[in-house]
């Protein structure tokens, strides 16, 4: 296991035409040049040419790293977020630590490297607003330190991970995407990694705080570092490892209720359908604004109904969907019928039957793009049709639960436990069944 702070590289913006960016102070590049205010950078052939503001060029190589002489944020522009999902966008982020640019073939990437713990600052209030509880603020504090280290033992190790993996045939599509690993930095920047938006979102000293008091303390289970899991909104129950990924038992990323009390794993799709179609009682199950406001950054909180949720597709709209995202013609949607269910209700195998085709589809986040135009949710829901027993419906209505692939810990629900007084250590024992916490490092210089 680790045994001190590692550096990281974070991929902040990857094949790219050009870069823009801006520096308050000094930068320095490989050739010795500085550089002030605004810079830029782009791909000429196998190299990288930065330049300055007026257009002057101040360095070229394959590689440039630019390091601050002092302790500041660089500034890069235009960067994406939410990528492929329902809140991308693009904002400007600064950055502390340095920043490498390259040439990768197909445009300039851009990667910054950092500290883990200056790292974690910028995640945990990347992920939740920094105005959140402290508690709260550990316990992700934790979690993202975990997963991050987890990552990065198992690369050293030699057990890479495959971004998409893949059971196909003619009749079924089985896809799961673990996280990628990439091949010019750790980490990237974005929700299919860790949200690390720099130091724009560092808002208060709670963050800090919250790093500080935990740095090197991590989740442990047989002697390793736990691959650690979390997303927005469990709908009110947890779902186990594998029936999001690789079919293996992870102990400490079991199905848990997010409540005190325990409530029965969906067993049936009569289950499913009453307990999607509820509103049980949930630590994540609320729509208090004043404490949304406190937990999350303004653009989640523009998604209001993720405890319950509805969406309509008039049949034609679906068809398109559906064709658009698999590339399979299926014809007329007849039905949607899920064939295999976790405990928290997401659908890991459902049957699409069409007039020209029928397939079998799944994880559950391959169920989420091929259902929508960006992404589903979650994959926990059950369908209702209209007609009620038309072979060919004229319209469907998805009735789902849940923000996320529900492993590990529930944002939303640790969140509203530290509003009620747990703790950071009894929100994770009970997100994380069997795990134990350790600290690895030590807070010292």
């Amino acid at each position: 296991m680790v045994s001190e702070e590692p550096v990281i590289q974070v991929g902040i913006l990857e094949g790219v035409a050009e870069i823009a960016g801006r520096c308050e102070t000094a930068m320095v590049s490989p050739a010795g040049t500085t550089i002030r205010g605004g810079f830029g950078a782009r791909s000429d052939g196998n190299v990288v040419v930065l330049f300055d503001e007026d257009g002057r060029e101040a360095g070229r190589g394959t590689e440039i790293v630019l390091r601050p002489r002092v302790k500041t944020a660089i500034t890069l522009s235009g960067v994406t977020i939410g990528l492929q999902f329902h809140w991308e966008r693009k904002e400007d982020e600064s950055f502390l630590g340095s920043l490498r640019f390259s040439s990768t073939g197909n445009g300039v990437t851009a990667v910054n490297e950092i500290g883990v713990e200056e790292y974690l600052r910028s995640v945990i209030s990347s992920e939740m607003s920094a105005e959140a509880p402290l508690e709260l603020l550990k316990a992700h504090a934790i979690t993202s330190r975990s997963w991050l280290v987890a990552m990065l033992d198992r690369r050293k190790s030699g057990r890479r991970a495959s971004h998409v993996n893949r059971k196909e045939s003619d009749s079924e599509i089985i896809r799961w995407y673990d996280r990628e690993d990439h091949e010019h930095f750790d980490v990237c920047a974005d929700d299919h990694c860790q949200r690390y938006q720099g130091v724009s979102r560092i808002i208060s000293s709670s963050a800090t705080e919250a790093v500080d008091e935990t740095k090197g303390t991590f989740l442990t289970f047989d002697d390793e570092v736990c691959d650690a899991r979390f997303s927005k909104a469990c709908g009110g129950m947890t779902e186990p490892f594998g029936n999001v990924w690789e079919e293996r038992d992870v102990p400490y990323l079991q199905s848990v209720t997010d409540s005190e009390v325990r409530a029965n794993p969906i067993a049936t799709e009569a289950d499913a359908v009453r307990w999607i179609g509820s509103s049980p009682g949930a630590y994540c199950n609320t729509n208090d604004g004043s404490i949304l406001r406190q937990i999350l950054p303004s653009y989640d909180r523009e998604t209001a109904d993720f405890f319950r949720w509805k969406v309509e597709y008039e049949a034609e709209e679906l068809a398109d969907i559906l064709r658009k995202k698999s590339e399979i013609d299926f014809g007329a949607v007849r039905k949607l019928e899920p064939l295999k269910r976790g405990p928290s209700g997401r659908i890991a195998r459902l049957k699409i039957e069409g007039t020209r085709r029928s397939v079998i589809v799944g994880r559950e986040l391959e169920i989420r793009r091929w259902l929508s135009r960006s992404h589903l949710y979650s994959s926990a829901f059950f369908v209702e049709t209209f007609p009620r027993d038309a072979e060919v419906p004229e319209r469907f209505t998805l009735f789902g639960a849940g923000w996320g692939h529900g492993v590990g810990l529930c944002q939303i629900g640790a969140a509203i436990m530290a509003t009620l007084g747990f703790s950071a250590e009894q929100i994770l024992a009970h997100y994380f069944p069997s795990a134990t916490m350790k600290k690895l490092y030590s807070n010292e210089k």
